[in-house]
């Protein structure tokens, strides 16, 4: 995807080899800057202070930090200590626990002193899986928006909302749930998307409507609880989200107040699609609500907020009174019942074991 009409990735190994650069995402929308990991610890911050966030990136983000790792000491010892540091920075997302996986699968067969080879390699094709994987996701997308379009007689616009960030700044490149939205808009449909802000990090407001002016597609922040209302009156012609993680049966976890807009979709007979790369299943998972931890993140996110003031400065200011108790959920769980289908780089399914396991039949069992 494009920032300042160029070409760009949210994660690429440095000139020199031996470091990682990546989009600082926290200072996103206000400022664009690009900073340089040199160690495994600098990849364990980036991930659990969310300057790289977003399932896909976490996964790719972990990659390179066992490359990094591997640059400064590749025994054994160190393949299980950077593993583990970096597999306790987010307890949600299954990618990072794959990514991690194949890491180590690559390197503990390889000698040592053969390793950060190994690493490199493994990771950059990583990154470069997680590009293809959601550049298909966005042609099958696409042909989902494109259906509804012709059914709705070629209406005006399409209207789209989604939640969260799920877009290229989430992944590598292409991005999830707006991967579709983008190949929509260079085929020329005429699609229009809803924002949500999505507090209390306001990814929405903050990243995908940044994405999307980037880009060029035309969009429109509203609050959180807008949704509902203008499903209503028929201002949404279908939602798509991302997920952390989904089971093996269809339920999917997603940033909080996801559940909340599959409800107001179900109500409304708006679809509601979920679009996930294969890697996001978690089959070992049955039940979303009872089996997948829930992060709860700094209170500081919900009781503060940061924007531009007149004169150009970025200032954080607080929300809520001193002392008052914050709880910060940061995802929920949309059950399998509410999703009208799932968009995968296999194609579309059902979402259910059934239809996942006739798109990824190695894991039926």
């Amino acid at each position: 995807m494009k920032v300042d009409g160029i070409a760009t990735r949210t994660i690429w190994p440095a000139d020199d080899g031996k470091t990682v650069e990546i989009i600082d995402q926290t200072l996103l929308p206000h400022v664009f800057e690009v900073a340089r990991l040199r160690t495994v610890e600098e990849a364990a911050t980036a991930i659990s202070t969310m300057q790289v966030r977003g399932a896909p990136l976490i996964g790719a983000a972990a990659a390179y930090g066992m490359a990094l790792a591997m640059e400064d000491d590749s025994s054994d010892a160190n393949v299980a200590a950077a593993h583990d540091l970096l597999l306790a920075t987010r307890p949600t997302a299954v990618n990072l626990r794959w990514a991690l996986a194949e890491m180590r699968a690559a390197l503990l067969p390889v000698a040592p002193n053969r390793r950060a080879l190994a690493a490199w390699m493994r990771a950059n094709d990583i990154a470069d899986e997680d590009v293809e994987i959601n550049r298909a996701i966005g042609e099958h997308g696409f042909a989902l928006f494109r259906d509804i379009f012709e059914k709705k007689g070629r209406p005006q616009r399409l209207n789209v909302l989604t939640h969260c960030n799920a877009g290229w700044l989430a992944t590598v490149d292409w991005g999830t749930a707006l991967a579709p939205i983008y190949r929509a808009f260079e085929e020329g449909l005429p699609i229009h998307v809803w924002v949500d802000e999505t507090r209390p990090r306001n990814q929405g407001a903050s990243l995908t409507a940044w994405e999307l002016g980037q880009h060029g597609v035309p969009h429109t922040v509203i609050a959180d609880n807008a949704g509902g209302h203008l499903m209503q009156h028929g201002l949404v012609d279908a939602c798509i989200v991302g997920t952390d993680r989904t089971t093996a049966t269809g339920d999917v976890c997603n940033k909080i107040g996801t559940y909340l807009k599959a409800l107001a979709a179900f109500d409304n007979g708006v679809p509601f699609f979920v679009a996930l790369p294969g890697p996001t299943v978690d089959w070992t998972l049955t039940d979303g609500v009872a089996q997948i931890p829930i992060e709860q993140r700094s209170a500081r996110e919900q009781s503060h907020i940061a924007g531009l003031t007149g004169d150009g400065r970025v200032e954080t200011v607080r929300l809520v009174p001193e002392g008052s108790a914050c709880a910060n959920y940061a995802f929920d769980v949309t059950p399998a019942r509410l999703v009208t289908a799932l968009v995968t780089e296999r194609g579309v399914c059902p979402a259910s074991r059934e239809g996942l396991a006739s798109l990824y039949p190695e894991h039926a069992q």
